[in-house]
């Protein structure tokens, strides 16, 4: 493409140039030839009120003289003998280049003209004198004079012509080069998608239209990697879900005592463990991405908490856990889908199984605000040292068997609400996480944070929970 404009420019503008430059050349040599024969004229018609007084030789060769043409030798008087008896002789004066024919006929016409001769051209004027004759003013105008100046011109047209050439080739090239180059960016970049390349992206330049493309595929190359992303994530979700259930079933056949049918099961739930574990660690790397949920979309979040220790009270029953569960006693309405708040009920408590010994205490605390509901989730066991790593992804602690999705999924249902989770020390003594669940969908999006009545509602939720105790 970058030739092909370098090709059509330089087409074109010779086509302009030349339409210009060749009749502008013909009428600068037409100039130069009307410029000599005007000088010619000019001089030649100083001797016309001489001839008019006299015709005698000494006065008519003082005023030849007395003219440029006349000193260089290239001027000549032609005066014809006298018809009359008795009358003069002809006079001729300079040096006669132009044949007796072109006289006779310049006298006989009575007009300019002007014939070619030797080395130039001579203008021959005619002109009246005192005896009515027809004397003839011969001027010759070399060669080089009718075309002084035209080989200068012709050279400046010239340049001029191949500056506007060379400088057309340029803006094309330029242009092309600013075409050119884009395009071949987006080929090379969707090349790189095709190979796998999820991060190859397109500088959004060049002309409008290329641009445009740019943007297109930047954008789908960014529904890609999301479309990538969001299957990864499923996958890790739902197998990180299956964690409930394999819970339940760890702490049931733990309870089989001894035998080779209660080791198989065990051994078979340990290695359905480690199975879920390894599709949670190889489906983590795509980036979490969770949908703030519409207007009119929720759920009671009290009755979502009270199913869930329901089933959960049954193991805690088995194990000799103390359960405690408040303010669930009236509807809770959050912009939280339920399978989602319930997902994430069931990764903390089954954190608080996995990683208490048996016997310790836990509990669901409910507070209901203006803005905003926060759920306390807090056990007795030995709490988590390391908050900040804890809720980073792909860490929980440094606790054995984690795959660390558990608190993202926490993380991500809270900032699609615009709020956010936090790690601290619970009144039992272990560890407490706190997820603030914004009211106002509007203020949803990850990063989004709510810092309104957080102090206030925390230590409300710590008062009741030491009186509750």
């Amino acid at each position: 493409m970058r030739w092909a404009l370098v090709k059509v420019s330089i087409a074109v503008t010779a086509m302009v140039v030349l339409a210009f430059a060749v009749p502008l050349a013909l009428v600068v040599k037409e100039l130069a030839k009307d410029r000599a024969f005007s000088n010619a004229e000019r001089q030649a018609a100083a001797l016309g009120p001489t001839l008019s007084i006299t015709a005698d030789r000494d006065p008519l060769q003082r005023a030849v003289l007395s003219t440029p043409s006349g000193l260089a030798g290239r001027m000549a008087v032609h005066i014809p003998a006298s018809d009359e008896p008795g009358g003069g002789t002809a006079v001729e004066i300079g040096t006669r280049r132009a044949t007796p024919q072109d006289l006779a006929t310049t006298q006989r016409l009575g007009r300019a003209s002007i014939t070619e001769v030797a080395g130039g051209f001579a203008l021959l004027q005619p002109t009246a004198i005192s005896t009515g004759q027809i004397a003839v003013i011969e001027v010759f105008v070399p060669e080089g004079d009718v075309s002084n100046g035209v080989d200068t011109a012709w050279l400046v047209l010239a340049g001029v012509a191949l500056a506007l050439i060379v400088g057309s080739v340029a803006v094309a090239d330029r242009l092309g080069v600013r075409m050119v180059e884009p395009a071949q960016r987006l080929a090379g970049a969707a090349h790189d998608l095709g190979e796998g390349k999820l991060g190859a992206r397109v500088p959004e330049e060049g002309p409008t239209e290329l641009r445009s493309a740019a943007i297109a595929f930047n954008s789908m190359a960014d529904q890609v990697v999301q479309l990538l992303a969001n299957e990864r994530e499923l996958a890790a979700d739902l197998s990180h879900r299956l964690r409930t259930p394999l819970t339940v079933l760890r702490l049931n056949a733990a309870s089989l005592g001894e035998g080779p049918a209660a080791d198989q099961t065990r051994a078979a739930v340990a290695q359905l463990e480690r199975e879920v574990d390894t599709i949670i660690r190889t489906a983590r790397d795509a980036k979490p991405q969770t949908a703030a949920a519409g207007p009119g979309a929720g759920c009671d979040a009290a009755e979502v908490v009270r199913e869930r220790m329901e089933f959960w009270s049954a193991l805690a029953e088995d194990e000799g856990r103390k359960v405690r569960v408040a303010g669930v006693d009236r509807p809770v309405r959050i912009p939280v889908a339920r399978p989602e708040l319930a997902a994430v009920l069931d990764a903390l408590l089954g954190n608080v199984f996995r990683h208490t010994a048996e016997g310790a205490a836990f509990s669901v605390d409910v507070h209901n605000g203006d803005d905003a509901v926060i759920i306390l989730v807090s056990d007795a066991g030995p709490g988590i040292t390391d908050p900040k790593a804890a809720m980073a992804r792909g860490n929980s602690g440094g606790r054995d068997g984690s795959t660390g999705l558990g608190l993202d999924i926490v993380r991500r249902m809270a900032e699609s609400t615009g709020g956010d989770v936090r790690i601290g020390s619970s009144v039992l003594g272990g560890a407490e996480i706190r997820i603030w669940i914004g009211l106002d969908p509007r203020e949803a999006g990850p990063g989004v944070r709510r810092r309104g009545h957080r102090g206030t509602a925390g230590r409300a939720g710590r008062r009741r929970r030491a009186s509750a105790s």
